[in-house]
């Protein structure tokens, strides 16, 4: 199920995978091939992983290699997702997804791998079960973000709802997120991101009906505005959303993690180099706390700003 040896470091690169990584991981795949019992484990993985390819928020339950130790079980995930590397093209080319969109979307594994190197120094996938979503044919990296296929939550629906929306809890939407290691956030890269959206969806899945974009992220946290210019990226994208709920649980890990690389980095220690650095740690070392937002825009056209359901 694997690549052959020669041309796994092939894959790996045109997955994103760190430079630094691909050596080992090309001598693990060795191990893993050729051991039985990792090769039956990998197998069962993938056709967990590949069951019902496209299902929106499809339930997978991807076995955990709970008795392996070190780099094997930190990394094992790549072998998965490398193995279902042909399924997901698969399911791409059969909706007429163009290739670059799929290796920008796919390269999503070598970013989750750095976000694990700037944080541990060594190699591992940091979060798999959000790259589900990607080998599944849920998520797709258009421009400088991404877009998942999915369906508004209970209270996110309700909240639209009320809005006026014609829409409600298990509704079709797009759930908006905003990868790491990809420039700055800037009006221009958002404008052009939607507009590749306003464009990619109707054309790949004509038979889903979308009217709105949620984006729940620390980013729509209000009280950025405080500490943060009217003219910065981040009060700008905020502007571009409508309120769908309050949240009343405090996140403050999600910024420290995001800004910083590291959720449990002390306090005391966090820079102050940038404007966002100086806004997230002086307002936790103040005794504050940092929400999630919940926000949507409509799956229309809106001021240039966001985009149209053709």
């Amino acid at each position: 199920m694997l690549p052959d040896t020669d041309d796994l470091a092939e894959v790996l690169l045109d997955l994103g995978v760190p430079h630094e990584d691909v050596n080992d991981l090309v001598r693990m795949g060795r191990r893993v091939t050729d051991d039985p019992e990792l090769r039956q484990f990998l197998e069962r993985s993938v056709d967990e992983l590949v069951r019902g390819m496209g299902e929106v928020g499809g339930p997978v339950d991807l076995p955990d290699l709970d008795w392996a130790t070190g780099a094997l079980q930190r990394c094992f995930p790549v072998y998965v997702f490398v193995a279902a590397l042909p399924a997901t093209r698969a399911y791409h080319r059969e909706r007429g997804i163009p290739a670059d969109v799929t290796r920008r979307t796919l390269a999503d594994l070598g970013r989750n791998m750095a976000v694990y190197r700037r944080r541990y120094g060594r190699a591992g996938v940091q979060a798999p079960w959000w790259l589900i979503h990607h080998f599944r044919g849920e998520l797709y990296q258009l421009g400088r973000l991404q877009f998942e296929r999915a369906r508004l939550g209970q209270r996110t629906g309700a909240g639209l709802r009320a809005a006026g929306l014609d829409a409600g809890p298990g509704s079709p939407c797009l759930n908006l997120h905003i990868p790491d290691f990809h420039g700055p956030l800037s009006p221009a890269a958002v404008d052009r991101a939607l507009a590749l959206a306003r464009d990619f969806f109707p054309r790949h899945f004509p038979e889903e009906r979308y009217q709105v974009v949620t984006c729940h992220s620390w980013l729509l946290d209000a009280q950025l505005r405080k500490y943060l210019p009217g003219d910065s990226n981040i009060v700008r994208f905020q502007e571009r959303f409508r309120a769908a709920r309050a949240e009343t649980e405090p996140a403050d890990t999600e910024p420290v993690q995001f800004v910083f690389g590291d959720p449990e980095l002390p306090l005391e220690s966090l820079p102050r180099r940038t404007a966002v650095e100086r806004a997230v740690g002086d307002h936790l070392r103040a005794g504050g706390h940092w929400y999630i937002g919940h926000g949507w825009l409509p799956f229309e056209r809106s001021g240039g700003k966001s985009f149209v359901r053709r």
